[in-house]
């Protein structure tokens, strides 16, 4: 199964690729300059306005996984390891990886344990998950018709879809209320969250994503029309297909998913603001993140250094 999962994901992201190549190759490097240019200040500003909106709701995610867990930490450690673990894994991909390594870097030093930093990630991704996918399912229900202008789906085939996707997460709901769950991945036995954790998450995950799509919403060419109900589930759409792919931040996929579904709009706006998206959520946050990381190490250095020069004259 696992090999059949990883054989499906590198056939995404070389289909996405392909995608993205062709569509690429119909646009002119110059009509990309002049959508930079045509950005204005104040769509920009919208842009990382939106931008901090979403990782202020990704730092909740850590704080909805701590109550779940009953992890006690100081908030601004909780606001530090979400932040830097978010920004680190979506540009590097392989969030259980990269978020896991950064939050145990970071909680660590709070002596949280390793299986504890583990149940934490797994929470957290799932409050992610599940933000999405009610976007999603509410979108394909709500704004059926427009959709099905995008998808080429009858309006009543998307509704059908959009209440499947709500009827998956009921299920989940109702069987994370019927008592405590557990999930064990390797060595680590993983509490699942409870059915108000899950509430909340559901909750949390949705004003997220909603915001992180206000950010490549804001950078659309003007004029375009789209109202954002239907764009925020079509992002959605997008950055699950992204997660399914294992792509860092979903890179290539998102973005042809993207040109496709709004394929009406001129492409070389479109890739601008596509560009300026990742300019926003995803390298500013993680150029940020990398330097706090390593202020944030070399702080821990000199504590660490002067406890040890202090250490015999603290002794007499």
């Amino acid at each position: 199964m696992s090999l059949l999962g990883g054989l499906a994901s590198v056939l995404l992201f070389a289909a996405a690729l392909y995608v993205l190549y062709r569509i690429a190759g119909e646009v002119k490097p110059n009509d990309v300059v002049e959508a930079f240019r045509k950005a204005g200040n104040e769509q920009i500003g919208l842009a990382v306005i939106f931008t901090v909106a979403s990782y202020l709701f990704l730092t909740g995610y850590d704080a909805l996984a701590m109550r779940q867990l009953a992890i006690k930490a100081h908030p601004a450690r909780v606001a530090f390891a979400s932040f830097t673990s978010y920004a680190v894994s979506f540009t590097l991909g392989f969030p259980w990886l990269t978020a896991g390594t950064v939050r145990y870097w970071i909680y660590s030093g709070a002596g949280i344990s390793s299986s504890k930093v583990a149940s934490l990630t797994l929470i957290a991704g799932m409050t992610f998950i599940l933000g999405m996918a009610v976007v999603f399912g509410i979108g394909l229900i709500w704004q059926a018709e427009a959709i099905s202008l995008i998808n080429q789906a009858s309006a009543s085939v998307n509704q059908l879809i959009g209440m499947a996707v709500l009827s998956g997460i009921l299920v989940y709901l109702v069987w994370t209320a019927a008592k405590r769950r557990h999930m064990r991945i390797k060595r680590f036995l993983i509490e699942l969250p409870t059915l108000r954790v899950s509430l909340g998450q559901l909750a949390l995950g949705a004003a997220d994503v909603c915001a992180a799509a206000a950010v490549l919403y804001v950078l659309l060419p003007e004029g375009h029309g789209i109202a954002f109900e239907t764009f925020a589930a079509i992002y959605a759409f997008a950055c699950i297909l992204g997660v399914v792919s294992n792509a860092p931040g979903g890179l290539g996929v998102f973005e042809a998913t993207i040109l496709l579904a709004f394929h009406n709009l001129p492409r070389e706006g479109v890739i601008g603001a596509l560009l300026l998206f990742r300019l926003c959520y995803y390298l500013g946050p993680f150029v940020i993140a990398v330097g706090s990381l390593a202020l944030y190490e070399i702080v821990i250095r000199l504590l660490r250094f002067r406890a040890r020069v202090n250490g015999p004259e603290a002794e007499e």
